[in-house]
């Protein structure tokens, strides 16, 4: 970084660390302690649509690695598109089974950095709910190295701000959290 880019208020941007999709048991853990929210067992990767053949082949290979796996219980890993021209890999496992979805997010999130679509990696999730049904969502920013809580209420496009305050408030010892509440994206309609 430069003086001008000093001068003219520009940051070096955050270099993506997908080992803190790691630390996602440990704040699961929490989670449920203080909150009551449970794993769902579902999460996603939300990416940039990229054509031609290079990128099919890495969402063979990632799809490959994903469904060979022989604790997935015969749920395949699920290609989606949403309205707004975003993909979505979407993992599903069972709800115990949170260390290994974290492992699959990291599998899809690391085959396309080294096959070199990091430039279209969004975000990463996993669900959550409570014994009242609500939901909430812990999203990685790819691009940023942080965590944010989302908590939308059912059938709406509205969300529950002062839940998402205290998750991440009880996370922040757990997880990297994303300070600059701006950067909290809503998420409608994630495939999860």
């Amino acid at each position: 970084m430069g003086l001008l880019d000093i001068l003219l208020g520009r940051t070096k941007p955050v270099a993506p660390d997908l080992d803190q999709l790691f630390a996602l048991p440990s704040a699961a853990v929490t989670l449920e302690a203080a909150a009551g929210f449970t794993p769902t067992g579902r999460g996603a990767v939300c990416f940039a649509t990229v054509e031609g053949a290079a990128f099919e082949q890495t969402h063979r290979e990632v799809q490959a690695l994903l469904d060979a796996d022989a604790d997935r219980g015969g749920v395949p890993v699920e290609l989606r598109q949403d309205d707004y021209g975003y993909s979505w890999l979407v993992s599903q496992r069972s709800p115990d089974q949170l260390v290994q979805l974290v492992n699959d997010l990291h599998a899809v999130n690391s085959s396309m950095e080294v096959n070199g679509f990091g430039p279209q990696l969004l975000c990463s999730l996993t669900t959550f709910t409570d014994p009242r049904t609500r939901r909430l969502a812990l999203v990685y920013l790819y691009k940023r190295g942080t965590f944010y809580p989302l908590c939308t209420l059912a059938d709406q496009h509205k969300r529950d701000n002062a839940l998402e305050l205290q998750v991440a408030a009880l996370l922040e010892n757990d997880l990297r959290m994303e300070k600059d509440k701006t950067r909290w994206f809503p998420l409608w309609d994630a495939p999860v």
